[in-house]
This record gives C-alpha cells, sequence and structure tokens, in this order.
C-alpha cells in the first residue's frame, strides 16, 4: 500500500489551545510545526499576538514564526508560495507535519490552494493608498462598486485591506477581480486531516478576557506605542493593536480601551468559529480527549480523503 504524507492542521478560536495542542501532536509524532497565523510572522508584534513562548518553541521545530518584519511585504500570496517550497522540502525526511494558526485564509491557501492573480502595477497600488487618505474609504467602495460589483456585494466593506486589494486587480489588469476567482489547485503531494478545537463559548471568553488582561501586565501598551509611527500598515489593524490610537487621542479611557480590546477579541473569536464550520470532516476536539486516540482518528480521517 502507497504511503502518503499527511498534513494535520488545528484550527479553532483564538485562546482555544491551538499552540499547546500542536506542540502536544508534535511531540508525539516528532513533526514539525508550520505556522499560519498572519500576525505571527511580524518580528516586532509579540505580546498582542501571542507568540509562543521560548520554552514552547524549543519543544517543537516551528517555522514562520517572527520570520518578517511589518515593513515587509507580505501577503497570503506570498506567504503561500513560501509554504508551499518549504512542505515540499519538509515531506521529503518528514511523514507528518503540522499547520496551526487561527489565520483562517493562510490556513485555506495551503491545504486548497490560491486563485491566480495578477501582480498589481506598483503606480496603481501607490495611487489607491492615496485616494484613501485624502479621499477616504467610502470613495474606494464606490469605485470597486463601479469596478465589480459582483466582487462588491460580498466582500466585508469595513475591511480597507480587501477593497484596495481588489481595486488593484481590477485596475492593473483591466478586469474585475471576481473573474480571476474560482481559478484554485489543490496541493497533491500530501493529504489533509482538520482537528477543530471546540470550546464551551462562555469558558472561551473567560480565557480570552483573562489573557488580554495578561498581555496588559507584559506590555502590550508600550509594545504599541513603540510601533505607532506605523499605524497606518495592515498590520497595525489588528486587534489588540488598532484599540490604543483612540485613547493616546484622548477619544477613549484607559479602561473602556482594554474593554474593547477583550470586546473586539470576543468578536474576532466568533468570526473564526463560523470560518472553521466550513471544514465539513474535522474532527472535533477538546482538551479532556486522549492524544493517541485523536492521532488514530487524524489517520483514519486522512486516508478517506
Amino acid at each position: 500500500m502507497m504511503s502518503f504524507k499527511k498534513l494535520f492542521h488545528i484550527t479553532g478560536p483564538t485562546s482555544s489551545g491551538k499552540t499547546l495542542l500542536a506542540i502536544k501532536l508534535g511531540k508525539r509524532l516528532n513533526a514539525q510545526i508550520v505556522s499560519c497565523d498572519s500576525r505571527q510572522f511580524f518580528k516586532e508584534m509579540k505580546i498582542g499576538t501571542a507568540v509562543p513562548s521560548e520554552i514552547q518553541l524549543s519543544q517543537c521545530v516551528h517555522h514562520f514564526i517572527q520570520h518578517k518584519s511589518i515593513t515587509d511585504d507580505y501577503n497570503v500570496g506570498k506567504y503561500q508560495k513560501d509554504a508551499i517550497f518549504l512542505l515540499k522540502k519538509l515531506f521529503k525526511d518528514n511523514q507528518y507535519l503540522i499547520l496551526v494558526g487561527g489565520s483562517g485564509l493562510y490556513a485555506d491557501s495551503v491545504i486548497y490552494g490560491l486563485d491566480d492573480f495578477p501582480e498589481p502595477i506598483p503606480e496603481i497600488k501607490k495611487e489607491l493608498r492615496e485616494i484613501l487618505k485624502t479621499k477616504g474609504l467610502v470613495y474606494l467602495r464606490n469605485l470597486l462598486k463601479e469596478k465589480d460589483y459582483k466582487y462588491y456585494k460580498y466582500v466585508d466593506l469595513n475591511n480597507t485591506h480587501r477593497i484596495i486589494r481588489a481595486l488593484e486587480v481590477c485596475f492593473s489588469s483591466n478586469l474585475p477581480y471576481s473573474s480571476f476567482i474560482g481559478n484554485k489547485k489543490s496541493p497533491d503531494f500530501f493529504k489533509t486531516a482538520t482537528i477543530r478545537i471546540n470550546i464551551e463559548r462562555k469558558t472561551l471568553y473567560e480565557k480570552i478576557n483573562k489573557k488580554i488582561d495578561q498581555m496588559i501586565l507584559d506590555g502590550l501598551e508600550n509594545e504599541v506605542r513603540f510601533l505607532s509611527h506605523y499605524k497606518s500598515l495592515n498590520s497595525m489593524q489588528t486587534v489588540g493593536y488598532k484599540e490604543w490610537f483612540a485613547y493616546w487621542e484622548n477619544l477613549s479611557s484607559y479602561q473602556e480601551t482594554v474593554e474593547l480590546i477583550k470586546k473586539n477579541t470576543r468578536r474576532f473569536a466568533k468570526r473564526q468559529i463560523t470560518w472553521n464550520k466550513k471544514y465539513l470532516n474535522a474532527i472535533n476536539y477538546t482538551h479532556d480527549q486522549n492524544i493517541d486516540n485523536i492521532i488514530d482518528l487524524l489517520n483514519k480521517t486522512v486516508t478517506k480523503s
């Protein structure tokens, strides 16, 4: 019987214990860990992104942890190319690898592939960012409505990054952004099984609140203040970072800022839970389950895919 390489994908909302489970599986399977957390890539963002501790990093080999700067032009397309290149290399000597992180789009880019979009023209990228500064997001929304109504109808109109990205493609190619969607091809050199961490909502929210309190004690405000001159970057629109700017402008109190971070983190967790429902064949995991039983289920699931 032919043996194939296996990628075990761990997903779940923020604060649900993905890192701990990944390390537990990694140690048991002698497997390396590939992060798909799009904010843990950045070396300047440590406290607010809950980067694994030095002790945790020493227990298993990790990849894509703090390997980039927030000033680097790094996106899901570049990550996907880097990740596929790495997987091909690592699978030469490893039967198992573990993909873990809370960024669903980045995980899916590895598992299912990405649509092939044209590279935007640099001058157009620069011009659109200038339009955002001078005319605002509403103007860009109307541009997108005019250029690609199909994508406009379902994109998150509050997501500035996605609106600009779509317009970059529209203006660079003279074609609608939506015309490039649906042409993805899944990698064929490994098979995947997904394990989805389930946690009771009340318990999750308690863990989130406690985690934010610890981040504050660890110096989150100072971390963000050090990066405040980069506040226009997409990476700085992250929950736990963006909320401080209103506080420093005396638009909210300190306690209101902390509570807003907790509230926005809970909202983010809800969106992750919704996203994770798409993994219809995922194994549902709770922290009282035996790790060997989980591994057995993962192996059985991947052989059916």
